[in-house]
């Protein structure tokens, strides 16, 4: 063993020298006759190992923590620069500048108050944290929100509550808008100073074997990201072709491979998981794990504690309390402000439907909505009266082979404004009253038939969660452009999973845009 820990020593030192020159991600070729040690001999060196990776991990926290915080600072700075350039200096007129020395007097959140309290609210709101969560764009608004608020208050009592409240919502958003725009390109500035290959870390897979292979391949450990795969070793036997070892050689493989981080894949025995964390431990490795039941399942995972004993939570992913109430009191805002300032439009296109051909100016077509509840819901008529008695006839014809989804292009059951109006999407206007119901929501999933419904598998009821909308990630994505039902089915479910009111009103800005390119519309 002492001559094949020697001979990956010295492959070691080659990457060293090598710096970030070092090949794609792959499994480690097929090891040679692992010679046991005595497990005190191997345990003994990965603890003579531990502070070595320990400081390895420290130095990358320091390291990111340094890089976003001089990046946020420097952000601020951008945009309190741009902010004085347009009010003292009119670099976009006189007029300009007097509505934003209005809002932003000159004195109004200086630099060192404001950096401060920028710097408290992202550490608060956790945004600096690793992984992904330090460019989420809801932790990046709370963080610009809450640092905004605490210098704010006194403006309160000075200057009155209206103008604090300008102040407050414009400020923020600007903040917000250069965090985002900051996190956004930090991670590609710093791959171009410090080539990506030079900081990842090596990473070694325990499991069953063929879940490790597919989580060695899983986007999360691919090229660019922060670990390098090495190898496994296989919890099963015989071992999958490729392993490092079985189970017993853990420590061993371990301590020969110099791995940074252990990845645990697929189920392990509460021993087996026992002994992976307490060598991992011992030689100080970061410790993951692959939820690959979680991912089958389509639920959330959080951690709650319980009499102090930490639980995992699996929710399904659908909206909670306050998240209902904020969405539902939007719904009927925007329904009645849609509803009286379109009111000129439905008067005109009502009018053209009658004129056109006979029959009512409405159509009702009965959908499934929330928890499988049946509703009718409301559109402009696009077609000749009784059309849906031809529905049968058309499916060979439509877009889709999949009769989960059904859209005719050129349908000879519509009229010439129908189709009009199918192209524009004004003949959904009318589900504003649906959204008045309480039966729909402005954003949410497509509201499908009920002939449709009949050929769902059980994941597909997860878009039942929540209440249909007028407009929703389908639409907003392409349309009958996307024609793959189970794509349609998770763009809906990953709403539902990450909902906020800020992707909400994102989808009811972009909506518009979808309209007027009409794309995937027929």
């Amino acid at each position: 063993m002492r001559e094949a820990a020697g001979e990956m020593g010295a492959r070691t030192s080659v990457r060293e020298r090598r710096h970030w020159v070092r090949p794609e991600p792959r499994l480690v070729q097929e090891p040679s006759q692992l010679h046991r040690e005595k497990p005190a001999e191997v345990r003994l060196r990965l603890q003579r190992r531990a502070p070595a990776n320990l400081r390895h991990h420290f130095l990358r926290a320091v390291v990111r923590f340094t890089v976003l915080l001089v990046a946020d600072l420097a952000s601020f700075g951008l945009m309190r620069e741009l902010v004085r350039a347009v009010r003292d200096y009119a670099l976009v007129g006189d007029a300009m500048a007097g509505r934003l020395e209005a809002m932003l007097p000159p004195g109004i959140l200086n630099g060192w108050q404001y950096a401060a309290a920028l710097f408290v609210g992202l550490v608060v709101t956790g945004n600096y944290g690793r992984g992904d969560q330090r460019r989420n764009p809801r932790r990046l608004f709370l963080g610009a929100a809450l640092a905004t608020a605490l210098p704010l208050w006194m403006t309160i009592w000075t200057r009155g509550l209206e103008p604090a409240l300008v102040q407050y919502g414009f400020v923020t958003v600007l903040a917000w808008i250069g965090l985002l725009a900051e996190r956004r390109t930090i991670n590609k500035v710093v791959a171009w100073v410090r080539p990506p290959e030079r900081n990842r870390m090596d990473v070694l897979f325990i499991g069953p074997g063929a879940d490790c292979v597919e989580a060695i391949k899983a986007p999360a450990f691919s090229a660019g990201t922060d670990y390098r795969p090495i190898g496994f070793v296989d919890t099963h036997a015989p071992s999958t072709k490729g392993a490092l070892g079985r189970m017993s050689d853990l420590a061993t493989v371990l301590d020969a491979s110099s791995a940074q981080a252990v990845v645990i894949c697929g189920y392990l025995t509460e021993q087996q998981f026992r002994d992976v964390v307490d060598t991992a431990l011992a030689a100080g490795c970061q410790m993951l794990s692959v939820p690959r039941s979680v991912q089958i399942a389509g639920v959330h995972p959080t951690t709650v504690w319980r009499q102090g004993q930490p639980l995992v939570e699996l929710t399904a992913p659908s909206l909670k309390g306050w998240q209902l109430v904020a969405k539902r009191a939007m719904d009927i805002g925007g329904a009645m402000l849609g509803l009286v300032l379109l009111s000129p439009v439905f008067a005109l296109v009502s009018a053209l439907v009658k004129l056109e051909s006979p029959g009512p100016v409405f159509f009702t077509q009965e959908r499934v909505g929330p928890g499988g509840r049946r509703f009718r819901i409301i559109k402009f008529r696009t077609m000749v009266d009784g059309a849906e008695k031809r529905r049968d006839e058309l499916l060979s014809r439509s877009v889709y082979s999949d009769p989960r989804l059904f859209k005719v292009p050129n349908d000879p059951r519509m009229t010439r404004l129908g189709r009009w109006l199918r192209r524009t999407s004004l003949d959904e206007l009318p589900q504003l009253f649906n959204v008045l119901r309480g039966e729909m929501s402005l954003v949410g999933p497509r509201p499908p038939l009920t002939s449709e419904v009949a050929l769902y598998e059980a994941h597909h009821y997860a878009r039942f969660d929540v209440k249909p909308g007028i407009t929703g990630p389908w639409q907003v994505s392409g349309r009958n452009d996307i024609r793959v039902f189970e794509e349609v089915v998770r763009l809906e479910i990953d709403y539902v999973r990450d909902w906020t009111l800020l992707k909400d009103l994102a989808i009811l800005l972009k909506t518009p845009r979808a309209v007027l390119e009409m794309r995937g519309a027929h």
